[in-house]
């Protein structure tokens, strides 16, 4: 040790350390710097594991915000899905009334009645982030669509949709249902 980090000396310690050989005290001193190394590694080595330990805090508590918000924005999902087939069907009734029904007044206004239940129902879909996914005359799309056949078309592009069997929707921007649809192919 040098002169100026050298400890203050105590009277007491000097008179209880005099005739001493000096070779064990420099031996002393070696063994606290060691020891104070050590401890100084040490001391460092906390600081690291406590920045990692803040750092996997700081991550974690960010996981668990965004399954949060993840399961606020889809909690619906399994509704949704479930709802989509009341949807489906009310379509299809609608799709089933002749032209000449449509216009008999006794059933004008059963008519009216059904299609405005189904506007109510897409304007709730909306509401909840629920869209249809467009599908006819846009190229096979895997992540939104799912053909079910491929039909031989001379002018559509092969990988065309050509026609919706049944609708597909998104929540958001998950795929909540795919569009099952009918393909172009080339023709034979």
């Amino acid at each position: 040790m040098s002169e100026d980090t050298k400890p203050q000396s105590d009277p007491a310690v000097e008179a209880e350390l005099a005739g001493v050989p000096e070779e064990m005290l420099e031996k002393e001193t070696d063994k606290l710097g060691d020891a104070l190394d050590r401890l100084r590694d040490d001391l460092e080595a906390a600081k690291q594991e406590v920045l990692y330990a803040k750092a996997e805090t700081q991550n974690v508590r960010r996981r668990l915000e965004k399954d949060i918000a993840d399961t606020r924005a889809y909690a619906a999902t399994a509704f949704a899905r479930d709802i989509l087939s009341v949807s489906d069907n009310l379509s299809r009734a609608l799709d089933s009334i002749p032209a000449e029904l449509r216009e008999d007044d006794k059933l004008k206004n059963l008519v009216a009645g059904i299609e405005a239940t189904a506007r109510e129902l897409d304007k709730v879909f909306g509401l909840h982030g629920i869209s249809r996914i467009a599908a006819v005359g846009l190229p096979l799309d895997p992540n939104q669509h799912q053909a079910m056949l491929e039909v031989p078309h001379a002018e559509a592009e092969p990988g065309t949709v050509l026609q919706e069997l049944q609708a597909g929707y998104m929540i958001k921007d998950r795929l909540l249902r795919p569009a099952m649809v009918a393909v172009a192919k080339k023709p034979e």
